[in-house]
């Protein structure tokens, strides 16, 4: 890994660490994942689930029955609210960190865009970009 992977909340009472790079990043157009992240959508990086190392904090959790009918594990700081990591239940052994909670989030360009029938018309295209209309089994 070229630097150690950190992140954070708003408030900074949670912390973590990734102890390998993200096996990849994508972009969630759907309706959970945008009133989640208070945005569009929401931009994540998949890490395996052993590699996410809570350092300082306590995680909240909410679960979800999220568009495709799987449950999601939405954890966040219970202090600010910042969505922290998503945990499907459909795939276990990986995780979906909220990209822009990591301290390098810019390092990251997401390689797969999923529920992309919901995004808004004028948002853009991306170029290199494995696009799905809807969800992708998960």
């Amino acid at each position: 890994m070229r630097d150690a992977l950190t992140g954070k909340c708003l408030c900074g009472d949670v912390r973590y660490s990734l102890t390998q790079e993200p096996l990849g990043s994508g972009i969630c157009h759907c309706t959970h994942c945008a009133r989640q992240s208070g945005s569009l959508m929401s931009m994540v990086c998949v890490v395996p689930s052993n590699a996410f190392q809570l350092e300082q904090g306590e995680l909240t959790v909410y679960q979800d029955i999220a568009d495709s009918g799987n449950t999601v594990l939405r954890k966040f700081c219970r202090r600010c609210g910042s969505p922290i990591v998503s945990e499907l239940l459909s795939r276990p052994g990986v995780l979906y960190v909220k990209a822009g909670t990591l301290d390098d989030w810019h390092r990251f360009q997401p390689k797969l865009e999923i529920y992309r029938s919901r995004a808004a018309e004028w948002f853009p295209h991306f170029v290199d970009v494995t696009s799905f209309a809807e969800g992708q089994n998960g």
